[in-house]
């Protein structure tokens, strides 16, 4: 089964909303066994809503717009489409007594006069009640067996929709295309000769999680993929601030065969990876650190400068992480780190603020002030200022304390501010993930 999806919204082409409903929709879609051919996004704009569907319909035959269908008169996409499809909007009493029931049930008082217009439906059309808000879904069919899918933007009611009423139709229409010889994608393929029905097929992915290496570093070690992929399984790089993810993906496979393709790709590829891969999928590096501790009966201190509390923020954000993480000091003013840490003003003088030395007592102060097994320290310059020659902006110092030693690293960032602070806090929890995993030895 193949679609185009067209998120509807100029806040998403002017970059003050993130599309998230096209990640959504794009996973929902997959892991439904429809494979997403194209995504358009365009303004609230009625011809460029028609020619965004055309295409879509041209192309695949079947499509699912986000967006547009609030009372609002920039929600246009319901009279965009219905006129692309040569229908003229009819008011459903059900929509507007269902309407109205919900205002009441809320307590929000008479239900304004705009919102009537979310009860206009092309004629012909189905009606996908919605129960988390006020706009319906609507289901579009052409006499060429063309779908178009409307559903409202807010996400929770467009992830609602498309899973429990948008997908199993989507999948039940490309099952009986399958049985009747057509082709799965929709639009207006001849008729074949009736096949008998094949398992459903499902698109899923496994994500590999690698960390302190660069992308291109990590493709020389992988090598050609091919070999190990197998039939069926593609693999995308995905580089990002903390590291590279690789994406594995099996495409229109029965959803054990795809299981079992995907488990073997990475069980070829992990050897690869070494020590750089430190999870899969959701794996959250410092939810791993914590793993790590708590299964060594270990408890861990942090002290920060550059990243000011982020390393802090990235463990607290792991539920549960009170087994393992005690606390820590934001020591961002060097009179801090010499009063609450215990570091040398004579190191500083002598080394300045952003150095191995300071980093090991910062590292060595958190531990004992907290009284931990393991530590953590990073100082360094985010920016965009305070950069020099022997020091430029990027430049960071990490100190990881396990096993009764202190080992620090140097690094130096690329990127913003913000680039170079998330990348600090990330190489801090592997530097202790590499620590607890060597027992503290090199």
């Amino acid at each position: 089964m193949r679609c185009d999806l067209v998120t509807v919204g100029t806040e998403l082409l002017l970059g003050f909303t993130v599309d998230g409903n096209a990640a959504a929709a794009g996973r929902a879609l997959a892991a439904a066994g429809v494979r997403l051919e194209a995504h358009a996004t365009v303004g609230d704009d009625p011809a460029a809503i028609r020619a965004a569907v055309a295409a879509a319909l041209e192309r695949t035959g079947t499509v699912v717009v986000t967006g547009g269908l609030g009372p609002t008169r920039d929600d246009v996409t319901r009279e965009a489409v219905a006129e692309l499809f040569g229908r003229r909007l009819v008011r459903d009493p059900a929509l507007v007594a269902a309407l109205e029931e919900r205002f009441g049930r809320l307590g929000r008082g008479p239900m304004p006069e705009a919102n009537l217009r979310q009860a206009d439906v092309p004629e012909g059309a189905a009606v996908l009640p919605n129960r988390r808000g006020t706009a319906p879904g609507l289901w579009l069919e052409d006499a060429g067996g063309r779908v178009a899918v409307l559903l409202p933007g807010v996400p929770a009611e467009m992830r609602g929709l498309l899973e429990e009423e948008v997908i199993p139709r989507l999948v039940r229409r490309g099952e009986a295309r399958t049985r009747a010889g057509a082709p799965a994608g929709g639009g207006t393929g001849g008729q074949g000769a009736a096949e008998p029905a094949s398992p459903p097929t499902v698109i899923v992915s496994r994500t590999l999680r690698t960390t302190g290496i660069s992308e291109s570093a990590l493709a020389d070690l992988v090598g050609d993929p091919a070999p190990l992929l197998g039939d069926g399984v593609t693999l995308a790089w995905l580089p990002g601030p903390e590291g590279t993810d690789l994406r594995l993906t099996a495409w229109d496979l029965a959803a054990e065969q795809a299981g079992a393709a995907l488990g073997r790709a990475a069980a070829a590829l992990r050897p690869r990876l070494g020590a750089w891969c430190y999870g899969e999928d959701d794996a959250d590096l410092a939810a791993v650190v914590l793993e790590a501790l708590v299964a060594r009966q270990a408890r861990l201190a942090v002290a920060e400068s550059c990243t000011g509390g982020l390393l802090g923020a990235r463990l607290t954000a792991v539920p549960g992480s009170s087994r393992a993480f005690l606390g820590g000091v934001v020591a961002y003013d060097n009179d801090v780190k010499c009063a609450m840490l215990g570091v040398s003003a004579e190191t500083i003088a002598r080394h300045g603020a952003v150095s191995e030395a300071v980093a090991r007592e910062m590292c060595a102060g958190a531990a004992r002030s907290c009284g931990a097994d393991a530590a953590l320290a990073v100082t360094g310059i985010a920016g965009p200022d305070g950069g020099t020659p022997e020091k430029p902006v990027g430049t960071v110092w990490v100190a990881a304390g396990w096993g009764g030693r202190v080992r620090a690293f140097h690094y130096t960032f690329p990127g913003e501010r913000d680039v170079v602070r998330r990348r600090a806090a990330q190489a801090a929890l592997d530097a202790l993930r590499r620590a607890l995993s060597s027992g503290g030895e090199d």
